[in-house]
């Protein structure tokens, strides 16, 4: 059988362009490229509480054997969920089975026909498909840029029976940035919208998540938490109010229509949270960013401003990226080249993801390398 000649002529324009996707092999070197921020995907203790926990209470099940609303509720959902609610401060939370099914689930769902849906313009593709997938009109406002959100927010006021929702992240995924949430919360709530802050790179960075930190929580319609990151496991949390919960729980088709997650998956949530809360590990992770900069600095590199763990270095290109990219490797520095059209045309960058594990050593290590490269 032939392969289709569209399908073929697209790959063709991706390996022109120097930007075709292949899956990478498993390496030794040091890591500056993963989200497990504070090492939780690879630690032992949670592995082995985990383990201990479901053993103790009898829990010997691979699979959830169903989707939540038919077989697969494990009272383990029941449970941990209360526990996510309390530790985040909110009134409920509901667990999906990733980042990417959160936010598919929720923007496909909760914004009506005649809606008006404005989003960051660097927002996170999975909340793009979320919004196609929405009967909500939807309009985009340049990034972190509050001046250009007010005025997108009064254009559309005027429509009769539209609710406004505004979409952002706490910690923007390409550049490592942030927006300044007590005036978004302030501009939102003058305006009765709805505002929804996307979580997946803050959680577990900082001390508490950023919207605690910020003290805007109350004007946070709903949040939205992934575990692949920093907790170093796999689902994700919307933290929200009882209505909200019981309206995805009835109308949020990624919720609806997939097997739940597995009691070892649940189990692990629970035990990245207890050693989030019990380690040093975001103490650690901050005094390594604090360094990077402070190593960027000596260097006279340039890098997109950013107190999160993500920082990156622009190089146009997608060829010139790629082969300093490589040569970070072969010193033994695993640093990742992002390519267009993940971003846009002139704005490829080597993006450096820090952990706590780093050490200083490392840090300099591969800044001076890549002063000599650059």
């Amino acid at each position: 059988m032939s392969f289709p000649k569209k399908l073929t002529q697209k790959l063709l324009q991706r390996i022109e362009n120097k930007s075709l996707r292949t899956l990478g092999k498993e390496n030794n070197v040091i890591d500056f490229s993963s989200n497990d921020y504070l090492g939780f995907a690879k630690s032992e203790v949670i592995f082995n509480k985990t383990h201990q926990f479901l053993v103790d209470n009898s829990i010997l099940q691979n699979g959830a054997t169903g989707s939540r609303l038919l077989s697969g509720n494990h009272p383990l959902y029941n449970s941990i969920e209360k526990e996510l609610a309390q530790f985040h401060h909110s009134e409920e939370a509901l667990i999906f089975n990733s980042g990417y099914d959160a936010n598919i689930g929720f923007f496909s769902a909760v914004p009506q026909r005649g809606d008006i849906i404005l989003y960051d313009e660097f927002i996170h593709a999975s909340i793009r498909d979320g919004i196609q997938l929405s009967n909500a009109q939807s309009f985009k406002f340049k990034h972190n840029n509050l001046e250009d959100l007010e005025k997108k927010i009064s254009k559309h006021q005027s429509k009769n029976d539209a609710e406004i929702y505004v979409v952002t992240e706490a910690v923007f995924s390409m550049d490592g940035d942030m927006p300044n949430l007590k005036k978004l919360s302030e501009i939102v709530t003058q305006n009765n919208a709805y505002l929804i802050i996307d979580e997946a790179h803050s959680v577990g960075v900082f001390n508490n998540d950023s919207i605690e930190k910020s003290t805007i929580k109350n004007a946070v319609f709903a949040r939205i938490v992934t575990f692949g990151k920093a907790m170093g496991c796999h689902g994700a949390v919307v933290l929200t109010s009882k209505e909200l919960k019981q309206y995805l729980v009835n109308f949020s088709r990624s919720f609806i229509y997939t097997t739940g997650l597995s009691p070892h998956s649940l189990a692990t949530i629970k035990f990245a949270y207890s050693e989030l809360i019990r380690s040093k590990s975001t103490e650690n992770l901050q005094k390594n960013i604090l360094f990077f900069k402070q190593e960027v600095n000596r260097l006279q590199l340039h890098f997109i401003a950013s107190n999160s763990a993500i920082h990156c270095c622009i190089i146009s290109g997608n060829e010139n990226v790629k082969a300093i990219s490589k040569k970070l490797q072969e010193k033994g520095f695993d640093v990742k080249a992002i390519l267009s059209p993940t971003v846009k045309n002139g704005q490829e960058r080597l993006r450096f993801c820090l952990h706590s594990y780093n050490s200083f050593e490392e840090i300099t290590a591969v800044l001076e390398h890549l002063a000599t490269f650059v």
